[in-house]
Parts: structure tokens; sequence; C-alpha cells
């Protein structure tokens, strides 16, 4: 059975949204479209976005080649006053992108409005960070030479990024690039790709040079070779799956700059003189704060043998008290997941779970009044899990919470020169 909705608003009732290269807003050349569906109830439309073609998507590296001589040029304040006033426009829009990111992504309203904010302190931050980058003078010899270093732009930089920040990782990668002197080639998660349009919506209000910030939306199989394996492009910035990352990794040349954010399996360690009530909140926080969808999220738990079942009994009460539920709705502590797939992603890992370990609670989809059109299932947690399973090694983003007992474990001390001197040699066994 699908995960999808049934019936799609009429298409002239959704807002179609362009990609930008080369300081201009056009639609897809394909005129294909994807849809972006709220995860909360797939019958809401966020928006529609290009799936654009690799064709497109040399148009932007070109473009960002071109711009990248003038760029580099541009007076570091220049620069930081475009960061600074792309910050002023999405703190005077925060109500409303917030609004959006939440329909795109799910996570609670407040999450998405303090995502908006912290991306704007982030471009602050670069705006003034970049200023303080310098080279260093050199002591030598000969009075008539100096001997120094600087610092140089790269070129074209690649900022490819995931649905689950969808403000905040793009603003990290853009914002050092551009303060930097380079310019950028922008390819957000096409399943969330709203709020980076917003972002770049933001430069483009601020003033940004045509071609140095290029925004386009598609597949990654369409368009992912066009804006990483060019040798015009001298740096790439990916956050995102562990094989995508290596195969992008594996795929450039050895001259080119990644930076890569991969998967994660962040475990919290509780020991047995631990406050089990603020264990709790960090447990549930770490592990269960955006649906579980987070790289650094906590998915292992390592509880001292002493205090385990106490602690286990402690965190399964509070999780049923939870509300499960839009990110609209005031009071809602876990949203839906992000997309169909990743629905199905932690519904498998969950049946896992329970063919390894001892399940305890949750896992379940979620049905019913306010669920039916939605990506939801109750966070889900199992005991008696041992490093070797899959649940304990494999990334699962979602609120799967694996508990592991561990016990401190003793060593006798090493023995040292004068102690072996005082042992009684050994003796081959007397024969009779």
């Amino acid at each position: 059975m699908s995960l999808l909705a049934d019936a799609a608003p009429p298409r002239s009732a959704i807002e179609e949204f362009k990609n930008y290269i080369d300081g201009e807003w056009a639609g897809p050349a394909s005129r294909e479209w994807l849809d972006n569906l709220n995860p909360a109830d797939t019958g809401d439309i966020v928006g529609r976005f290009p799936a654009s073609t690799a064709a497109e998507a040399d148009a932007a590296v070109r473009a960002a080649a071109a711009a990248f001589a003038s760029w580099r040029k541009t007076p570091i304040t220049a620069r930081a006053r475009v960061l600074n006033k792309a910050a002023d426009y999405l703190e005077a829009h925060v109500d409303r992108f917030a609004v959006e990111l939440t329909r795109e992504q799910g996570k609670a309203l407040s999450l998405s409005k303090d995502e908006i904010l912290r991306s704007a302190q982030t471009l602050r931050f670069y705006a003034v960070e970049g200023q303080s980058f310098t080279g260093e003078v050199f002591p030598q010899d000969d009075n008539a030479m100096m001997v120094y270093s600087e610092r140089e732009p790269l070129g074209v930089v690649s900022v490819i990024t995931p649905w689950n920040f969808p403000v905040s990782i793009p603003a990290r990668k853009i914002a050092p690039a551009l303060i930097t002197g380079n310019t950028v080639v922008f390819k957000p998660s096409s399943d969330a790709p709203l709020s980076g349009y917003r972002l770049t919506e933001a430069f483009v209000a601020a003033g940004i040079p045509k071609g140095v910030l290029n925004f386009i939306n598609g597949r990654a199989g369409d368009i992912g070779a066009s804006i990483t394996v060019p040798p015009v492009i001298r740096a790439i910035s990916f956050t995102g799956s562990t094989a995508a990352g290596e195969q992008i990794h594996r795929s450039v040349g050895f001259t080119t700059r990644t930076q890569m954010e991969l998967g994660g399996k962040n475990p919290l360690i509780v020991m047995d003189d631990a406050d089990l009530d603020h264990a709790i909140d960090l447990a549930i926080k770490g592990g269960l704060s955006l649906t579980g969808q987070a790289c650094t999220g906590t998915s292992r738990v390592l509880v001292m043998r002493e205090v385990k079942a106490a602690f286990t009994q402690k965190l399964v009460d509070r999780i049923m008290t939870l509300k499960i539920g839009s990110g609209m709705a005031a009071g809602t502590a876990i949203g839906p997941l992000a997309t169909a797939r990743q629905l199905e992603t932690v519904l498998r890992y969950v049946d896992i779970g329970k063919r390894e370990a001892t399940w305890l609670y949750g896992g379940e989809r979620l049905t019913g009044p306010g669920y039916e059109r939605g990506y939801y299932v109750s966070p889900a947690v199992f005991t008696d899990v041992m490093p070797e399973m899959r649940i304990a090694r494999e990334e699962i983003f979602g609120p799967v919470l694996a508990i592991i007992e561990v016990a401190m474990r003793t060593r006798s001390p090493r023995p040292t020169t004068a102690n072996m001197a005082c042992r009684p040699r050994s003796r081959p066994p007397i024969r009779s």
C-alpha cells in the first residue's frame, strides 16, 4: 500500500518556485516539476520545484565560474554587507518562513523559528569572522625581502544539503564560502527545498551580484554529477548519507576539496550515579527531538547495570506522555517523519529490532484522526541490545532508542618489575 495521500490540489492552486541561475529566476527546461509535500498532511502540497536537468546544472556551474573573478576582488566589507542584509531579510520574515519550514519538514513551529533566527545569526557571525582571516609575515635574514602568506578563495564551491535542517545547514556552508570570495552552486534536498529557496531569496534581496550564488533544485541522479565532478568546482560541502558522501568523494578529482558531514550513531552514557531524571531529559531531547532525524542524535543509550531497570522504566513512562502530532499544533513533542521513504526505513528497522532485541514500546505507524495523511510513527524503545546488533550499529535516522547495558570493568594492576621479581618462578609439574 502506498504511503502517499490520494488526491492532490489542482495545479493552479499551488505555487511554483524557480531555479536561480546567473541572476535570473527560471522554471525547469524539462517542464517537469517536483511536489514538495507536507509530511504531516500529504494532501497539502507546499509548492512545486523544478526537476532540473544536467544542462541547467552545467549552466549554474558556468555562471559561478564566470562570476568568481569579480567576486573575489569585491572588498571584504562589501561581501559582509551582503551577508548582514540577508540576515536582516530572514529576521524580517521569520514568522512566515518558520510556517513554511514546518509545513515542508514537519518539525515543531518553535524549532523552525529558532532555526531561521539561528541561520541569520550564522550569517552575521561569518560577516565578522571572515574579516579576521589574515596571512602571516615570517622572519628571515634578508632585510630587503618580505616573506609572507595570504589566504585566497578557491573558486566555485558546490553546497549540497539535506532536509532535516533546510536553512541552518545551508547557511553555515554558504556564508563562509561567500565571505572568503568563493562563488556557490547550491542544491537543497528536493524533499524540503522551499527553505533553501528563501535563503537564496534573502541573498538576492541583499544585492548579491549575478552568478555569485546559484540555486538549483532537482533529483540527485539527474544533476549530482554536474555539480560535483567538473574540475572547475574546487570544493564540495555535502551533508547527507554516508553512501552518497563516499560516492561523491570517489568521483571527484584529487585537487577538489571535499567536506563531508555523514551518518552518525551517537551514544548517551548513563553512569550509576547519574541523575536519572536529567538523563531521561537528555535521552528524549537527543534521541527524539526532530523525530530522531539528526546525524548527531542519540540513538544508543549505554546504561550502567546498576541503574538500567530504573532508567528504562522511567524512560518508557516519560515517552508514553509525549504528544505526537503536527508541528503546527501547540505542545507537539514529536512530529512526523519527513518523507515516505524515511517512514518505510524506520518501520523496517523496528521489525529488525524486534527480531534482534527486546522490544519495550512503540514503533507503530500511527493511524486514525489527525494521523491518517501523515508520516507518523510512535517512538520505539528496545532493551537487551548488544553492540553487534544492526539497531546498535546502523544509522536509523528516526525515533528509535536502543538501550545497551554496560558494566564497569575492573582490571588487575599491571605487574611492575619489583613485584615480578618477588613472584615465585613457575616450575614444570613433578612427575611420579
